[in-house]
C-alpha cells in the first residue's frame, strides 16, 4: 500500500476509524462452534438436535417454548381456544409477519392461514401434491400419532385456523411447539412445484424466523443474516450468525478460548474445570433432561429373546462407565426417562451387575460362546453421551466377559441415524433429550409401536405397553396419567428393550461477552435475543 508523508496522519486517522467500524461490526456477529453437519433444514424430516439447531434460527411455530423454560408461549399464533370436549383447537394468527426473501424467492404476501394448512396437510396427507413430488418421512409427527389423531386442519378466515382431533391429546399444544412443526411458506412451495425443484425446501429454506439463510457448506459452516423485517425486532440483536462445524470437542474449546467462536457445546468432562477458571468465558450448567442408553434391536436374533437382553443388561458395569465416560458430570440411569420428568417411577430398580448369571442366561437361550454381534457407536458427542467410542469399548470388554464377540461399528452422524432408524444395527448407543416436558415425549416417542422407523431404535412393539401410553394421552387428569405412565415404565423395564446408562449434566461454555443466551431444557441452542457485548 502506498501513502505519502503529507497524508500519513490522515491515513492513520482513517485506519483507526475503519478499525473501530470493523470492531463494531464484529460485535454484531456471533460464531457458534457446532458439533455436526445438518442433513437439511426441513425440520419435519429430522429428529436430531444437530438438524434442529441449524433450522431453529430460520423458523417460527404457532406456539413455542419460552427460552430456557418448558412452558408454551404464543408465537405465530397470538392465542388459541380449546373446545370443552378437548377435540377442537382454534388458533388466531399473528398479522403482518413477513417471510424471508432469497435470490430465488420473493414473497408477494404476508404469512396467513394457507401457510399453516400447507405445513400440516403435507404431513397429514400422503397424497398431498408437494409430498408426492418430494417424498419424505415425518418421524416426530408420525411417531406421536399426530398423522392418525389430527382429523382435519381448516381455515375459517385468513388469520384463523381450526384443528380437529379424533381423540383428546393432553400434550397437543406442547407437541406442536416442537421443531418439526415449523411453519413453511405455501407460496414458496407452490413456486418450487412449478419449477420442478421441491427438494429446495430442505436445502434452500424460507421461514419467518429472526435469521435468514445465506449459505451452507457441509462439514464447514452455515451462515445466516439478520431478518430486518422480523415481527419482533427485540429478538434480532446480531447482524450475522455463523455455525462453524467442528466434530472434535477439544477443537471447539480451543476455538472458543481463542475467540474464534463465542458459543459452543458438549465440552469433554476433562475440560470443564479449565473452562470454569477462564475469566474470558462463562460456563452455564443445568441438570440434564436427557438419557443415554443402549438399544437392543429385537428384530435381530438373538435379541428377540428376553433372556438375551436381560443377560446383556446385567453384564453392563454402569458405574465404571459413569466414572470413565461422564467423569462426575452425570448420574446413573435406571429408568426409561430422567427423574426430573413428572410421572417418573422411582420404585424401579436395576438388575444387579452379575456377569456369571448373564452367562447362564445366554447359555439357556442357546447363544454359543464366541457369538459375534455389532455394537454401533455414535461418531459425535451428544448431550447424553460425551464419548460414545469409549463407552462402546467398555461394553465390548463387559460383554466379552460373558462370551460375546463385539464388533464396534460407526458412521457419519446423519448416516448413523438413518441406518439405525432402518434397524440395521444389532445394538446401538443412542439417547434423547426431552422436547416438551410431557412423559409421552419419552414413553411414546421412543418406545411405542408408532415410533418404529422414527425414534424407536429397539424396534420393540408391545401391545400391552402401547395400550397404556395411548390411554395416558387421552386423559387430561394429571394423577390418572401418572398412574398409567408408571405402569408403562414397569412393563418396559421388565421387557428390557433398552439399558438406561446415564443422565448427563449439561455444561454450555460461551464467551463472557455473550448476553441473553439460555440453556434449553430440551438441548436446543437458540440465538433469538442473544447479543454480544463490546
Amino acid at each position: 500500500m502506498r501513502h505519502t508523508t503529507v497524508l500519513s496522519a490522515i491515513f492513520a486517522t482513517s485506519l483507526l476509524a475503519v478499525a473501530t467500524m470493523s470492531q463494531a461490526a464484529d460485535k454484531k456477529s456471533l460464531v457458534f462452534c457446532s458439533e455436526g453437519s445438518p442433513a437439511g433444514f426441513d425440520t419435519a424430516q429430522y429428529t436430531t438436535a444437530t438438524d434442529n439447531d441449524a433450522a431453529e434460527p430460520l423458523y417460527n411455530r404457532l406456539v413455542e417454548f419460552e427460552k430456557g423454560e418448558t412452558n408454551v408461549v404464543p408465537a405465530l399464533a397470538t392465542k388459541w381456544d380449546i373446545s370443552p370436549d378437548g377435540l377442537t383447537y382454534t388458533f388466531h394468527l399473528r398479522e403482518g409477519v413477513k417471510f424471508h426473501s432469497s435470490k430465488e424467492f420473493k414473497p408477494t404476501r404476508d404469512f396467513n392461514a394457507d401457510d399453516v394448512l400447507f405445513t400440516f396437510n403435507r404431513m397429514l396427507d400422503p397424497e398431498h401434491p408437494f409430498r408426492k413430488a418430494y417424498p419424505t418421512e415425518f418421524p416426530y409427527f408420525n411417531g406421536m400419532s399426530l398423522n392418525k389423531n389430527i382429523a382435519k386442519v381448516e381455515k375459517t378466515g385468513p388469520h384463523t385456523v381450526v384443528m380437529t382431533l379424533n381423540s383428546v391429546d393432553a400434550a397437543f399444544v406442547q407437541n406442536i411447539a416442537m421443531s418439526f412443526a415449523a411453519i413453511l411458506s405455501a407460496e414458496y412451495a407452490e413456486q418450487l412445484l412449478k419449477t420442478g425443484k421441491p427438494s429446495d425446501i430442505n436445502q434452500k429454506p424460507i421461514g419467518t424466523g429472526p435469521f435468514v439463510f445465506q449459505r451452507y457448506q457441509k462439514d464447514s459452516q452455515v451462515r445466516y443474516v439478520a431478518n430486518k423485517q422480523y415481527w419482533d425486532p427485540s429478538k434480532v440483536k446480531l447482524d450475522q450468525l455463523i455455525f462453524a462445524i467442528n466434530t472434535d470437542a477439544s477443537v471447539r474449546v480451543q476455538k472458543l478460548k481463542a475467540g474464534e467462536c463465542q458459543v459452543t457445546l458438549h465440552p469433554r468432562p476433562a475440560d470443564v474445570d479449565a473452562l470454569k477458571a477462564d475469566p474470558n468465558l462463562q460456563l452455564l450448567t443445568k441438570p440434564g433432561f436427557n438419557l443415554g442408553y443402549i438399544a437392543y434391536n429385537v428384530r435381530h436374533k438373538p435379541f428377540d429373546q428376553l433372556e438375551v437382553r436381560q443377560a446383556l443388561d446385567m453384564a453392563v458395569n454402569k458405574q465404571s462407565i459413569l466414572n470413565a465416560v461422564y467423569q462426575g458430570a452425570g448420574q446413573l440411569a435406571v429408568n426409561a426417562m430422567p427423574p426430573t420428568q413428572w410421572s417418573y417411577d422411582d420404585t424401579i430398580k436395576d438388575a444387579a451387575y452379575n456377569p456369571e448369571k448373564a452367562k447362564e442366561l445366554l447359555k439357556a437361550a442357546g447363544v454359543k460362546e464366541g457369538t459375534e454381534i455389532t455394537l454401533w457407536a455414535m461418531p459425535v458427542q451428544r448431550p447424553y453421551n460425551p464419548n460414545a467410542k469409549l463407552m462402546a469399548e467398555m461394553l465390548q470388554s463387559d460383554w466379552a466377559k460373558i462370551g460375546l464377540k463385539v464388533k464396534i461399528v460407526s458412521y457419519e452422524w446423519g448416516e448413523y441415524i438413518k441406518r439405525t432408524k432402518n434397524g440395521e444395527h444389532d445394538v446401538s448407543l443412542i439417547g434423547w433429550t426431552g422436547d416438551n416436558g410431557d412423559p409421552d415425549n419419552w414413553l411414546g416417542t421412543l418406545y411405542s409401536c408408532d415410533a418404529i422407523g422414527g425414534n424407536n431404535y429397539s424396534m420393540w412393539c408391545d401391545p400391552a405397553y402401547d395400550k397404556l401410553i395411548k390411554q395416558a394421552k387421552v386423559v387430561t387428569d394429571h394423577e390418572q396419567r401418572t398412574v398409567l405412565y408408571k405402569q408403562a415404565q414397569q412393563l418396559l423395564k421388565a421387557q428390557v428393550p433398552i439399558t438406561p446408562v446415564a443422565h448427563s449434566t449439561v455444561n454450555q461454555p460461551l464467551s463472557a461477552k455473550v448476553e441473553g443466551f439460555k440453556v434449553s431444557p430440551f438441548g436446543r441452542n437458540v440465538f433469538s435475543g442473544v447479543s454480544i457485548n463490546p
